[in-house]
């Protein structure tokens, strides 16, 4: 991974995170971008991805694509892929699944458990790193892998 830029933040609660969806559904390059969500189970990332969803305009029911690998959303600004690959395990999944396509394709990725795919995924222009802390709050790092994930990063300037 290169690592352009990097940033850390905390999140002391939900709202937090919420206002962190709000700002980075802002900011330029995000409907192009793939992002990468890491940490521990229970950590937040799918807390994050519903509430950038929401952000981004989103309604009715978001699922956790736990079982079947990829959710896709069709909003106004465009397509947005979410990826659990918890249960990925044969990276012959990659292609049978036409996943190469879909990150070839224009839209936003979103890709929890991106460990489970390495080696298939492609270049992640934003990883974000997420882990709790002793007070149930959140100590994320931004890790921008591209000149794209560094436009996301100062696109969140206020987020300091």
């Amino acid at each position: 991974m290169r690592i352009l830029e990097t940033r850390s933040l905390l999140w002391p609660d939900e709202a937090a995170c919420e206002t962190f969806a709000r700002e980075l559904a802002r900011c330029p390059g995000l409907m192009e971008a793939s992002i990468e969500l890491h940490g521990a189970l229970g950590a937040g990332k799918t807390s994050l991805v519903r509430h950038l969803l929401r952000a981004l305009g989103v309604s009715g029911r978001i699922k956790s694509p736990s079982y079947a690998v990829l959710e896709s959303y069709s909003i106004e600004r465009g397509e947005v892929s979410h990826f659990d690959f918890y249960r990925f395990a044969d990276p012959r999944e990659w292609e049978d699944a036409g996943f190469r396509d879909i990150f070839s394709a224009p839209g936003l990725k979103l890709s929890e458990w991106p460990e489970k795919a390495a080696g298939v995924l492609p270049l992640a222009d934003l990883q974000i790193w997420l882990s709790v802390q002793a007070d149930d709050s959140r100590a994320v790092r931004l890790v921008a892998g591209t000149e794209r994930g560094q436009l996301l990063l100062q696109g969140l300037e206020g987020q300091e």
